[in-house]
Formats: C-alpha cells, structure tokens, sequence
C-alpha cells in the first residue's frame, strides 16, 4: 500500500456495538421510554380535562333535532350514556363522528352541536354526512358553558346515577368509547 492510502484493516464489534446489543437492556430502556410516554400522556389529559365537571353531570335538557322530543339526561337512567360534544367546524370531531354514529346504533348516546349554527344548519350537515344520532343544537354555547366546555370534541360516560364516570378530550376511538360505557355499567 502507498503511503497515501487509508489503511483497511477488519475490527471486532466491541461490547457496545449495535451488534451486540443486550436484550434485557434493550428491553428495559424500551419499558422505561414507554412509561415516559403514557406519563406524558395522562399528564396532558388531566391538564386538558381538569376545569371539567365530576361526580355529578350538570343538567341537560332541550328538544331533539328532527323530531322536537324533549329529552333530559336527569330522566336517561335505565344504561350509561355518552354525552358528546362536537361543532361542525371542527375537524377532528368530523375524524370522530362515525365512532359516535356507530356507538348511538346500540347504546344512549345525546350529542350537543356546539356553536354550530341553528337547527337548519347543523340538519343539514348531518344529511350531507349521512350521520344519524341524537342531537341537542346549542348555537349560543349556553349548554356547553354550562358544562365548562372549552374545546371539542369532548366526551362524557355517565352512569346509570347520573355520575360522570368518564371524560375525555380531543380524539376518542370507537373501541375506547365502547370500553368506557362497558366499565360505567359495570361499576
């Protein structure tokens, strides 16, 4: 070889090369940047749900969209319920809105369209999306004041005593949506 050239020489891995990396290490650090994520997590849920009522869920009342029933949640005793607040502005309630459609197929679910226009309006969008579920039109945010609204969408799981089992804020999957009213009516 010429003076000039880098010499080319074959090096074992040393103990710390990714080659040899130990499982029970790797499996620990991933264990401990897991816990950090979930800590993270409920932290920011409980910053963003923690000017949200408890125990008891405030009163809701007001007539039906489409029908003009008058529904009051004080009177829907007889399964948990899932009160749901969405705007239809709102795009990740529109990400949602088939979850809580699929949901109010077979369990009570009461809606409230928050500042969404009057009952014209928030009808129309719901034949445009081709949703079907029970809805409260609240233009005013009167209904969603009263229950310290702040951002949408936000969820309620109220059990069969009218105590709000639980809230969350934001993005909600079907299947944790159905998980809550599960756990509400097992308790």
């Amino acid at each position: 070889m010429g003076s000039g050239q880098p010499r080319l020489t074959s090096r074992t891995p040393s103990p710390k090369s990714p080659d040899k990396v130990n499982p029970r290490r790797w499996r620990l650090r991933w264990v401990l940047e897991l816990g950090l994520v979930v800590a993270a997590l409920l932290i920011l849920h409980a910053i963003q749900t923690r000017s949200l009522p408890r125990g008891e869920a405030p009163p809701l009342a007001g007539s039906l969209l489409g029908t003009g029933a008058p529904v009051d949640l004080g009177q829907l005793r007889s399964a948990p319920v899932l009160v749901h607040f969405w705007a239809v502005w709102c795009a990740v309630c529109r990400l949602e809105e088939g979850n809580i459609a699929r949901i109010a197929e077979d369990h009570l679910v009461l809606t409230v369209a928050l500042q969404s226009g009057d009952a014209t309006e928030v009808a129309d969008y719901l034949t445009q999306e081709g949703l079907v579920f029970p809805v409260l039109v609240d233009p005013d945010g009167d209904l969603g004041s009263n229950w310290k609204i702040r951002g949408v969408p936000t969820s309620f799981v109220i059990d069969r005593a009218g105590q709000i089992q639980f809230v969350e804020t934001g993005y909600t999957t079907e299947l944790g949506l159905r998980l809550r009213l599960w756990m509400a009516s097992h308790l």
